[in-house]
């Protein structure tokens, strides 16, 4: 179960959930087109009892599958990192295409993000792909960043804008393996820093609240 359905808070109970204000309308928006032009598809998911918590199971399975399959055939990795990003795209329009669109589902969906992108990363600092430095400092404050998102968010001063660059680095990583050997901890370097300027900020901003 989902809980109480919700969209984007209320005065007395924030969402929970790591988006910024500039951005969880266009997320809102994104969801709702996916269940217009997915409706079949997800009334098919509903026949067959498929809910928006299994789905996220599902893509957490999928991402977490992309780990040990990486060192036996990096094609199936790949393709089980895209099979990740495509239920997770499922979830949030399943859950309002059936009305159970809440937090709890929100802060689910956000945990199992990090944890494959947390995942994915170590696999491939593991794989001698990604330097262990630039690998731990994304990792680290990228999982900070979101933490703050949510804390900001539950005392009602968002994020203007964030950074959330997993689906682009996901992506990179089948540039990286194919195109662009030893380019990743470039891309990591860049998304770093600007996810530390977002750790700062987010720090100063719950201190001064607090």
């Amino acid at each position: 179960m989902r809980g109480v359905p919700v969209t984007a808070g209320s005065a007395d109970k924030p969402p929970a959930d790591c988006y910024s204000s500039a951005d969880r309308k266009l997320m809102i928006w994104g969801q709702e087109v996916r269940r217009k032009l997915l409706g079949p598809l997800l009334w098919l998911m509903v026949k067959c009892r498929i809910s928006a918590d299994l789905l996220t199971l599902a893509s957490l399975a999928a991402g977490l599958a992309f780990c040990p399959v990486y060192f036996f055939c990096k094609p199936a990795a790949l393709g089980l990192l895209a099979l990740h990003v495509c239920l997770d795209g499922l979830d949030g329009p399943l859950a309002r295409y059936v009305g159970t669109a809440c937090r709890k589902g929100s802060f689910t969906d956000t945990m199992t993000d990090q944890i494959v992108v947390a995942a994915s990363t170590i696999t491939l600092i593991v794989g001698k792909v990604v330097w262990v430095v630039p690998g731990a400092c994304y990792i680290f404050i990228y999982t900070v960043v979101v933490a703050f998102s949510m804390i900001r968010n539950a005392l009602k001063i968002p994020y203007a804008w964030l950074v959330r660059p997993r689906f682009f680095v996901y992506a990179w990583f089948a540039i990286e393996l194919y195109v662009l050997p030893g380019s990743i901890d470039y891309v990591l370097w860049a998304f770093t820093g600007l996810l530390l300027a977002k750790m700062i900020s987010g720090f100063v901003q719950i201190r001064r609240r607090l």
